[in-house]
């Protein structure tokens, strides 16, 4: 067997003296759909930005199909094929729903800027081909019939969903999804369980942070707890549900209040 697709060996991240991640270690195998959870403040989306080095760690590192990803910026991080999203939906205004999607595309074009300037066959072929790609994913998305439709206008769900397919469009070996269900209803987010499956099944690694349990315990192949910046189980759905930890943290959450 390779090595996972994703490892984290002791990530640390302190902001003013505040511990927010505390050597954090965990393996992602590939081919698998982990959903990494915890209370709130626990330091999921700290975890995230350490792994892309949108912060860098104190501490430990990140390993990529066991490649360090120490010292790369975030940019040549995702040109490696670690591919993240973030909590709140970010589209382009002023662009469609497809537009939007193609913007994923960016780093895949094979046609020199003079052909596409020149509108010459290999740049058309390959216009053609992302467009075809595109339409597919939103399709797969239920998201299809608003494809000429500024993505401004459509709901915060349906954004949140159109960030999964940009990504996508980006042929991600390991895609990264920060709270993907955050305000979608129940119809969307039952289309995104289905998108999530259909990802995984394709070949790419998925890492999920996520809120919604019965999401995460229905789509999941194995599930990491934060807390308090720490790794304090990890293992398959059915074993997370029972750990006595995992219920600590969180009825210690519901007694106190977030956690910052």
């Amino acid at each position: 067997m390779g090595p996972p697709a994703l490892a984290a060996l002791g990530l640390s991240k302190s902001f003013r003296g505040v511990r927010a991640v505390e050597e954090a270690s965990f393996t992602v195998p590939d081919g698998s759909l982990t959903a990494l959870i915890g209370p709130n403040g626990a330091g999921k989306t700290t975890l995230f930005n350490l792994i892309t080095n949108l912060f860098r760690p104190d501490s430990g590192e990140t390993r990529f199909f066991g490649a360090s990803l120490g010292g790369l910026s975030p940019g040549e991080i995702a040109a490696l094929g670690l591919i993240r999203t973030f909590q709140a939906a970010r589209v382009f205004p002023s662009m469609t729903t497809l537009e939007n999607a193609l913007v994923g595309a960016y780093r895949n074009g094979r046609a020199h800027a003079l052909e596409e300037m020149l509108r010459l066959p290999r740049a058309r072929r390959e216009e053609r081909g992302l467009i075809e790609r595109a339409l597919a994913l939103l399709d797969l998305a239920g998201l299809a019939d608003y494809r000429d439709a500024a993505a401004t206008d459509l709901p915060m769900g349906a954004q949140k969903l159109l960030e999964v397919i940009r990504a996508l469009m980006a042929e991600p070996r390991v895609l990264l999804l920060d709270e993907p269900a955050a305000g979608l209803n129940d119809s969307e987010t039952g289309e995104l369980a289905s998108l999530l499956r259909a990802i995984r099944d394709s070949g790419v690694t998925l890492v999920v942070v996520e809120h919604n349990m019965n999401l995460v315990m229905g789509i999941a192949d194995q599930v990491i707890v934060l807390d308090a910046g720490r790794v304090i189980a990890s293992g398959a759905p059915r074993e997370i549900q029972t750990d006595a930890r995992v219920i600590e943290a969180y009825i210690g959450q519901d007694e106190g209040g977030a956690n910052a």
